[in-house]
């Protein structure tokens, strides 16, 4: 911080002020994929009020907050998680399983069974969203 990024700076402190919020309730940040779901939030927020800006002509006010998510863009990049290809090797492993012990193949069963406690992507950091999407598309695929 000593080169004075004031944009950076600023997503810096407005993360940090959000992260010791929710530390004081009941749903504190204590895995990775919660605070990228956190930059994802503020990331569209900052989206959000850069278009906001421009449909009012306050270009310079669009312009920093367009700064300011391209940052948090940055930061989102770093949080490490498990990639699409290996969710859909473990969804359709899963499937498979389900099938070849001939029991009902459902979204929610699937999801349940992969995120849960012993699952392939229980204790792995995870979209739950990616996860959703890809058990979608191969359960429409295997039928």
């Amino acid at each position: 911080m000593r080169t004075k990024d004031a944009n950076r700076l600023s997503v810096l402190r407005g993360i940090l002020a959000e992260v010791t919020n929710l530390s004081k309730t009941n749903s504190p940040i204590k895995k990775d994929i919660q605070l990228l779901a956190l930059l994802r939030k503020r990331a569209a927020a900052t989206k959000i009020a850069a278009d906001q800006f421009k449909t009012q002509h306050r270009p310079d006010l669009a312009e920093k907050e367009e700064l300011q998510g391209e940052i948090l863009e940055g930061y989102m990049g770093k949080v490490e998680v498990v990639g699409e290809a290996e969710i859909r090797r473990a969804v359709e492993r899963m499937v498979e399983g389900l099938k070849s012990n001939r029991e009902r193949v459902d979204i929610g069963v699937v999801l349940k069974r992969v995120l849960g406690e012993g699952g392939e992507l229980g204790a792995m950091p995870v979209d739950r969203g990616d996860v959703a999407r890809v058990v979608k598309e191969v359960i429409l695929a295997a039928k």
